[in-house]
């Protein structure tokens, strides 16, 4: 991790709590007056540590009640198949997550859905339409049970630092 100081940790951690809230809460919080805060936050965004900001939405609520979890192989990795299948991905709106995998299975897909039906609508029409699909295994997700938007390193920091503030 880049090397980072408590107040930094602390800047972090309250922005990926609340990512909206102000200059003057922060600075409160993080024990600095406005102006170092700031400057902090564009040394950060500069470092590329804080790559943007948006909202956490509702899938639930717009159109994705459901996750599914799918992997895919392909008939080859080539890099025109990959390229092919990737673009393929992107352009999909209910694929919210797309990695390349090592193992078995080339792809791991989470996909959000309101149902089976738009589930078996999105397999038939776009994925197993691909000829570049070899196989597909999907699960749906029950409910989510850990969801974090921490990284490992900044949870690692955080923590000692409150382990270290109760000394």
């Amino acid at each position: 991790m880049t090397a980072l100081d408590k107040i930094d940790i602390r800047i972090l951690d309250s922005l990926t709590e609340q990512g909206r809230i102000s200059i003057s809460d922060l600075s409160a919080a993080v024990g600095l007056s406005q102006t170092p805060t700031v400057n902090r936050i564009r040394k950060l965004e500069e470092m590329g540590v804080i790559q943007g900001y948006q909202a956490h939405l509702s899938e639930a609520l717009l159109g994705g009640a459901f996750s599914v979890f799918t992997w895919v192989s392909l008939v080859d990795q080539k890099r025109q198949t990959l390229s092919v299948f990737e673009k393929t991905m992107e352009e999909s709106p209910e694929v919210m997550d797309c990695y390349l995998m090592t193992g078995d299975d080339d792809y791991l897909l989470r996909i959000a859905v309101d149902g089976l039906d738009e589930f078996e609508r999105f397999l038939t029409e776009r994925l197993a339409g691909l000829s570049e699909v070899r196989s597909i295994k999907s699960s749906f997700a029950l409910r989510p049970v850990v969801q974090k938007r921490r990284p490992p390193e900044l949870s690692r920091q955080v923590q000692a630092n409150q382990i270290q503030a109760r000394k």
